[in-house]
């Protein structure tokens, strides 16, 4: 039996657009409304030449005469441009939610000498105010942290972690605990280790003025009525503190009404900093509680990626449903590729807004695709004294300050020219599955904006009611960028500044 020639996965697009228009070509639209037709399809060529057949796998689509996920041999890819040059074949690219990156070890830290036997120093974890031991907690320790030296482990049922530093005490330049949920992360600078000593972690308290509520505080349950949003993330979990209107799931294989969350409980976090219900201390407040809120779900079942094809699946189902604001709390340092930069221009075009995390990669320029020029691209802001001593979020302190000296732009924010807007993205407590977590980043700081931005749009009756066009989505823009006002940073870090309501 021959080998079969490899086939990689691509968008198929029209010459403009996500659907053909009035610029297509009878014969691209009819090529495209073919492909829908048959998801698995043999083509016969139009145009006269010596190739007698072009395979080509459709594995998904959009519009019957719009964009189609497609699998297709190197030789396919030869034959479409050749009897297709009205089709554009952009490759498959991949986002990631834009969480701020944990320190990791890049180097395990050096023995003493050769003949030094290997030492592990057992330290325990527990709860603070019950002395339980934390299981599961990542513990990283750096001797030399510039330099990502060091050892890390996961503590184990008693709270109790291993790490092999090359001695039985060794001075540690930090030392981070890093939880999923339900604590908040710990942070030790400058600490000598040794076997036997006990680490802290301070559970969430649902009181606590975070930055998200130090700025926008505990809004009333009506704020943001009238607006809808789209979350396109990793989906939204039936929380008690989440009123979920629907949604979709984008993921091509999958059941397309299942959109609760992936296993990976980012979009249930970024849902509830726009709109949770909840009334501390039992429960956690939105920006925007009165939204209607829909889930769009790009990333698989346990699956860290999201492709460009399936964010423009959503956000074209965003768009048909009514969405006035999109959320997009997804990165990539990779430029904007076609496909996703089609998807936004057609939500402008129909009068819907997107906004995007600006990424997380240590003051790098700004990510896709915020970088698009028609994204509403959001930094992270940082407040000292929002966080408890102690916790991992102080690592992410870092100058410039802005006029008022505990506002900063968060380590790990991303900048340049493309920066619109800032917003709360360190130490944010919000909804996760199963209860509550605190999560920082870029991500965190976009719905915030999402939520401010509906809040106040809630109140421009005129802008929701203009027809929905390009028009409309510059109305929205131009209000939300207006109402900011500058906190003392330099434009690349904070854009117009923070939402002020």
């Amino acid at each position: 039996m021959p080998n079969q020639a490899p086939t990689h996965q691509f968008i198929l697009l029209p010459s403009r657009g996500v659907q053909a228009g009035n610029t297509t070509t009878a014969e691209t639209a009819s090529f495209l409304v073919s492909l829908h037709v048959a998801r698995a399809a043999t083509v016969r060529p139009v145009s006269r030449s010596p190739r007698s057949k072009l395979k080509v796998k459709v594995v998904d689509s959009v519009h019957e005469n719009g964009a189609k996920l497609v699998e297709l041999s190197p030789q396919s890819v030869v034959n479409l441009r050749a009897e297709q040059p009205g089709v554009r074949i952009v490759p498959v690219v991949y986002y990631k939610p834009s969480l701020a990156p944990r320190p990791a070890i890049a180097e395990k830290a050096k023995k003493v000498s050769a003949a030094t036997v290997s030492t592990k120093i057992v330290l325990k974890v527990v709860s603070k105010t019950t002395g339980a031991p934390v299981s599961g907690v990542q513990v990283v320790a750096f001797t030399d942290f510039a330099e990502r030296v060091g050892d890390e482990g996961h503590s184990n049922s008693n709270g109790e972690v291993r790490l092999d530093l090359g001695a039985a005490a060794v001075k540690i330049e930090r030392l981070y605990l890093f939880v999923e949920n339900t604590f908040w992360s710990g942070l030790k600078k400058n600490v000598t280790l040794s076997a036997g000593m006990q680490f802290l972690l301070i559970p969430i308290d649902l009181t606590f003025t975070d930055s998200l509520r130090f700025f926008y505080g505990n809004s009333p349950l009506p704020a943001g009525a009238g607006v809808k949003v789209g979350v396109i993330d990793t989906g939204i979990a039936a929380e008690p503190d989440l009123l979920i209107d629907g949604g979709f799931n984008a993921v091509a294989g999958e059941n397309p009404n299942d959109f609760g969350d992936n296993g990976a409980g980012h979009g249930t976090h970024v849902a509830g900093i726009i709109a949770a219900r909840g009334t501390p201390p039992t429960g956690i407040r939105g920006v925007a509680p009165g939204v209607t809120l829909r889930s769009y779900r790009v990333f698989g079942k346990n699956e860290p990626l999201a492709s460009n094809f399936h964010i423009l699946k959503a956000l074209d189902r965003a768009v048909t449903d009514g969405c006035d604001i999109v959320n997009m709390s997804i990165s990539s340092q990779d430029t904007v590729d076609e496909a996703t930069h089609d998807a936004i221009s057609h939500a402008r075009a129909n009068g819907t807004l997107v906004i995007v995390a600006a990424g997380n990669d240590h003051r790098s320029f700004v990510g896709a695709p915020a970088s698009d020029p028609l994204a509403i691209a959001v930094s992270a802001l940082g407040r000292k004294g929002t966080f408890p001593s102690g916790s991992a979020q102080a690592g992410d302190v870092v100058s410039p300050f802005g006029k008022d000296k505990k506002n900063y732009i968060a380590a790990f924010s991303n900048f340049g020219a493309e920066i619109d807007i800032t917003a709360p993205g360190a130490g944010i407590i919000s909804t996760f599955p199963g209860g509550y977590a605190i999560l920082d980043g870029t991500s965190m700081a976009c719905p915030a904006v999402t939520g401010a931005a509906a809040q106040l749009l809630a109140t421009r009756t005129d802008i929701l009611s203009l027809p929905r066009t390009q028009a409309r989505s510059d109305e929205m823009a131009k209000a939300i960028l207006q109402k900011a006002v500058s906190l003392g940073l330099p434009p690349t870090l904070e854009g117009s500044g923070l939402l002020n309501l």
